[in-house]
């Protein structure tokens, strides 16, 4: 993937579905630094994937500290598998993965309802 952020789609491989189609990667401090502190709340397919060098609980973890909407954050290891998920709520200062990961991705709440520890996702540009 390209440094810095470039937008793509997310696709679930058990089902083949696209469940997401404006994904901003995430692979730069910044970005990460910046999540979605002081945003508008995520539409339906928009997301954010914050990436990092290796798998891990506490670099994936994450905070909603001044994020004033509720989000599905879905947890992912090396090789694109869901490991936790969790619906984060507004404010709260601590989230982590049940298990190391390597990327989180933030969107919709809705999207827990399409995703299951266990699947596989591709993120495609």
């Amino acid at each position: 993937m390209g440094e810095g952020s470039c937008f793509m789609h997310v696709r679930h491989k058990p089902t083949n579905t696209i469940l997401l189609t404006n994904v901003r990667w995430c692979n730069t401090f910044l970005c990460r630094l910046r999540g979605l502190t002081l945003r508008r709340p995520l539409a339906e397919g928009e997301g954010l994937a914050l990436v990092e060098r290796r798998e891990s609980r506490l670099d994936t973890s994450i905070h909603m500290l001044f994020v004033s909407f509720p989000i599905a954050a879905i947890w992912l290891d090396s090789r694109f598998r869901v490991v936790d998920t969790c619906l984060a709520e507004p404010w709260r200062p601590f989230y982590a993965s049940r298990a190391p990961a390597q990327y989180v991705l933030e969107a919709s709440p809705s999207l827990l309802q399409k995703v299951s520890a266990g699947d596989e996702l591709a993120f495609e540009e």
